[in-house]
């Protein structure tokens, strides 16, 4: 079967797989690992595969419309999301109304809302793959009857029939992500060394946050990690296909919940010199063994992506961070700096029961621990987690109207407002935190003093231009907003690159 993969763009540097879906602050860009792992099972099965990469080359909707209608494919496949879910559908519906291809959705918002998303695209979506769809995908493409599909809801004309679940796969049977599909240098990111690839070393996660789509909505809440011997021929297959990657990133959420595994997979890359060739970074949590971490810094492990998340315990404690404090993560954070890794901190403003006084504590305490860069967002209640369960129960949504769900400019929408602490209030002390934190002259100088390459420059550089614009976009916003007599004028510098202003 012909089978074509659509990325669909959604306004500029859309980032549609990362863990919030919006236009990101940094402006970075995520590679599309779990589909390009299904479309290698697809290929591995006999079918033809073609993959469009609209939103992180930003392929305007019509150019990229008329891309897969050219490729004539039987099957359509788009990773939907929530903000985006109006424009996925309508892209879907040119693209079948000129070429007759059933069309099918993956993806957390509609893994979340399958009713809804066959009621919003009647006529239009045939197939709701729920969960991990890798196999279902290869049941549909091999022509196996709808209602014999695991893991699959599906429109019989009149109704929606949603099939029994799929028992969750052995994540060692997963071929290598489909990376000929792509170039490494479409995706920019001023953290990561470019260009780089990611890597799933495992799937679900041991943990409960709230908060977190992918355990409570695709993968579970159990970690399969894949053998260290298959995470590691998966470095080498990556080097050989791309070898102008500089760094691996994986990508799994809590790479480091399992010593056994992560020391199994350090050794392994000493073992074969890869560390010896490209530098690698991982997410991490601040409950990690930290008898670990010369391990992995000998490993040629880099950079840590860790989720700090706040500053009070208390917060902690709400989102169900399980078994981690303020304490432990100012240790954690110590001992990393002290071997010489870069620290990327995450952290949320808008928990339950944040106040002025908690969020303020948590831009004081990123301020406080020995961070290289960091990122701070509001925190997001996607359809699906109880986090959103609770918030539309209590009426703390500020819109249930997934069209509502992004700024104007895409970017992420504060979507929880308490009695306490407003959504726009949370969103002051983003804006806040992201200026004390990166204006400060000690970080401007450590961060200038960390550029060794004209690759670090060139990172540096993205990140500095990620900054202006995202405050630059925030200024004539508000002023749009307070002077609409002068949107004239403004529409007239507003065409220029921002680059030049």
């Amino acid at each position: 079967m012909k089978v074509v993969l659509l990325n669909p763009s959604y306004g500029e540097d859309f980032v549609r797989v990362a863990r919030w879906s919006a236009k990101s602050r940094g402006r970075v860009q995520r590679h599309p690992e779990f589909l390009l792992i299904a479309a290698q099972v697809l290929i591995d099965a006999g079918h033809q595969v073609e993959f469009v990469e609209a939103a992180a080359r930003n392929i305007p909707p019509e150019e990229a419309i008329a891309m897969v209608a050219g490729y004539q494919p039987q099957l359509l496949l788009i990773h939907a999301t929530t903000p985006s879910i109006y424009a996925d559908i309508e892209q879907a519906k040119f693209i079948k109304e000129r070429t007759q291809c059933k069309v099918a959705f993956v993806g957390q918002h509609v893994t979340a809302e399958p009713e809804n998303t066959f009621e919003i695209g009647k006529g239009i979506v045939d197939y709701v793959l729920r969960r991990e769809y890798d196999y279902a995908l290869r049941d549909l493409a091999n022509g196996l009857s709808p209602e014999k599909i695991l893991g699959m809801s599906w429109w019989d004309g009149q109704k929606v029939v949603a099939n029994p679940e799929r028992p969750t796969i052995d994540v060692n049977e997963l071929p290598f992500p489909a990376w000929q599909l792509i170039q490494p240098e479409w995706y920019p990111d001023g953290g990561k060394k470019f260009p780089f690839l990611t890597l799933i070393t495992g799937r679900g996660c041991n943990n409960a946050c709230t908060f977190c789509r992918d355990p409570q909505l695709m993968y579970g809440y159990r970690l399969r990690n894949r053998e260290a011997m298959k995470v590691v021929d998966e470095m080498e297959h990556d080097l050989k296909l791309h070898p102008q990657i500089r760094e691996i990133m994986f990508e799994t959420d809590t790479f480091a919940a399992d010593k056994k595994h992560v020391t199994e997979v350090c050794n392994e890359i000493i073992h074969r010199g890869i560390n010896k060739k490209i530098t690698w970074s991982c997410n991490m949590r601040v409950n990690t063994d930290l008898e670990l971490l010369p391990l992995m810094r000998k490993a040629g492990c880099r950079m840590l992506m860790t989720g700090f998340e706040f500053g009070t315990d208390e917060q902690l404690r709400v989102i169900r961070k399980g078994g981690v404090n303020i304490d432990m993560a100012r240790r954690y954070a110590n001992r990393a700096h002290d071997l010489g890794f870069t620290i990327h901190g995450c952290f949320m403003i808008g928990a339950p029961g944040e106040t002025r006084d908690s969020a303020r504590k948590t831009v004081d305490f990123a301020k406080s621990l020995p961070l290289d860069t960091i990122q701070i967002t509001g925190v997001a209640a996607y359809p699906g987690t109880t986090l959103f369960q609770w918030a539309k129960e209590n009426n703390y949504l500020v819109t249930q109207n997934w069209k509502e769900w992004l700024t104007p400019q895409k970017e992420q929408r504060t979507l929880l407002n308490y009695p306490q602490l407003s959504s726009k209030e949370i969103d002051e002390f983003i804006d806040t935190g992201l200026k004390e934190f990166y204006l400060r002259p000690n970080q401007m100088w450590r961060m200038f003093v960390s550029i060794h390459s004209v690759g670090d420059l060139l990172r540096k550089a993205h990140g500095l231009k990620a900054f202006l614009e995202y405050f630059w976009q925030k200024f004539i916003a508000r002023f749009k907003k307070n002077a609409p007599s002068a949107k004239p004028a403004l529409e007239r510098i507003t065409q220029h690159d921002t680059v030049s202003l």
